[in-house]
């Protein structure tokens, strides 16, 4: 049986993709001992982050949920804007907003004369966390609880039920899958960020990979990014058993509440609100009003928007065969799969191991190409499921027009599918586009020398204590991921229309 011509592309992405943990296991094996008594110290801190900070996102997230799908708001579109922003700001910048405000000499001390405890610490980065994941699990939450039937909780109020027992005995059981998407994506999130920790100088897994590779002890680095990934891997495994089952058979679920009850929704949820985002435009905005324009080199913005776009192309090139061969096939399935397990390697782990590929590669090591490899790895899933997408609802029978008419199947790609599947197309390109230009980690480690980018330049200005000179970069990031959340909100509209 011949192959498609898609599989020899995408068995090669896929090679690619796990090329990273040959490298770190190689590396591995020269690293002095498995695991020790500073190893247990930074699991602690590492576990210890994630599950506060999933306690507290569904603490948020759920209630936010429930609000968002079920409850009459005014202006409910707006709402939803609001309750999904924080996912606009990377938490690394929350993480820096949040300690220069808080604490004695911070920004709220100077200007107000209030002095509020640090953040800093494991408690800090929990609750920097918590603010910028706990969109994931309310989106997720919100997803199920809109796939219900009102007519279980009508049944259920008609049998002596009070709301409240309808909500915990009939609705939360039948969105626990889905609340619990949620805290995985959370948890995996949490494992995988390495600002919100440095900032906050907690000891996690990520910050001492980084600490280790500037000791230039790339082999106890890479023992450490094996053993993340470890975790990372078995919650992966637990995410691919989880599904999140559609039950809809007639009309949602509408709450009307009364002004009282809008009132209190509003005063506990806005102070969390304004905390995630209206804090950090704030002090962004005093320190541009502090310090102007003039100490910015927006060639380092240039730099960014470079980089970014050629991983875009990069990426759509090798996500086209990947995307076509999941659909041609168990195999093609299976290839596509694996190419998913470069969102999940941390961008900390991405970038040590392709450090050490570098310096086997002497061509590719501190140069444009090798960052760009790693923003196409990183972020090569968002382009293979958009383009994915978009295929699967093409209409088959005019490919197989074309072949009828004559057209090779060159010819049938070309003139009927890449231009009905370019809007999946550009949709991915920009998702990697953005992503590419917030990401921190894998540039601090693999960026040419001399090579700044939005977000290495805000690391180092945190670095150098010189805060007010984050205020451009700050807000162009902010910028960037409002335009990649408009993209994704457009994509979940889009998906409700079409079901």
């Amino acid at each position: 049986m011949r192959l498609p011509a898609s599989y020899p592309m995408a068995l090669l992405a896929a090679l690619i993709v796990l090329s990273p943990i040959f490298i770190l296991i190689t590396l591995a094996t020269d690293a002095s001992s498995l695991f020790d008594n500073h190893n247990l110290s930074i699991l602690g801190n590492t576990l210890s982050l994630m599950v506060l900070t999933v306690i507290g996102s569904i603490l948020i997230g759920v209630p936010l949920a429930f609000i968002s799908a079920y409850v009459r708001l005014p202006f409910k579109k707006v709402w939803l804007v609001f309750f999904a922003a924080p996912l606009a700001i990377p938490s690394y910048i929350g993480a820096f907003t949040l300690y220069a405000a808080f604490g004695s000499g911070g920004e709220i001390h100077n200007l107000l004369g209030i002095e509020l405890p640090s953040m800093d610490g494991l408690s800090g980065a929990a609750i920097v966390m918590t603010l910028y994941t706990f969109p994931f699990v309310m989106m997720t939450t919100r997803s199920s609880l809109l796939s219900l039937d009102a007519s279980m909780v009508n049944a259920a109020r008609t049998l002596g039920m009070s709301m409240t027992e309808s909500v915990f005995k009939v609705i939360l059981p039948r969105v626990v899958n889905g609340i619990a998407a949620g805290s995985l994506l959370v948890a995996l999130y949490t494992l995988s960020d390495f600002g919100t920790p440095a900032m906050m100088r907690l000891d996690t897994f990520t910050r001492v990979i980084y600490v280790e590779y500037n000791a230039f002890e790339l082999s106890r680095a890479a023992m450490l990014s094996l053993q993340l990934l470890v975790i990372v891997g078995f919650l992966l495994l637990i995410e691919s058993q989880i599904k999140t089952a559609s039950e809809r058979h007639g009309r949602p679920l509408i709450l009307f509440p009364s002004k009282w009850q809008l009132a209190a929704m509003f005063a506990t949820f806005a102070p969390i609100l304004l905390l995630a985002i209206g804090l950090p435009l704030a002090i962004f905005s005093l320190w541009l009003a502090r310090d102007g324009f003039s100490s910015f080199d927006f060639s380092i913005a240039w730099n960014s928007a470079y980089a970014s776009a050629i991983a875009a192309v990069v990426a759509v090139i090798v996500a086209i065969p990947v995307a076509h061969a999941a659909l041609s096939g168990k195999a093609g399935r299976i290839m596509e799969r694996v190419t998913y397990f470069g969102f999940g390697i941390p961008g900390i782990v991405m970038g040590t191991a392709l450090v050490y590929g570098g310096l086997q590669l002497p061509f590719l090591y501190q140069t444009l190409g090798l960052l760009i490899i790693a923003y196409m790895l990183r972020f090569l899933p968002l382009a293979v499921g958009t383009v994915r997408t978009s295929t699967e609802h093409l209409d088959a029978s005019l490919v197989k027009s074309a072949r009828v008419l004559g057209a090779s199947p060159r010819e049938a790609f070309t003139r009927i599918t890449l231009p009905l599947t370019m809007r999946g197309i550009i949709a991915g390109a920009a998702l990697v586009f953005l992503e590419s230009m917030r990401e921190l980690e894998a540039t601090l480690l693999l960026g040419p020398t001399g090579f700044e980018t939005l977000s290495t330049y805000l690391w180092r200005v945190y670095e150098a204590g010189y805060f007010g000179r984050a205020a451009i970069p700050g807000l162009l990031l902010v910028l960037i991921s409002a335009c990649g959340l408009a993209i994704m909100m457009s994509g979940e509209k889009r998906n409700q229309l079409e079901h």
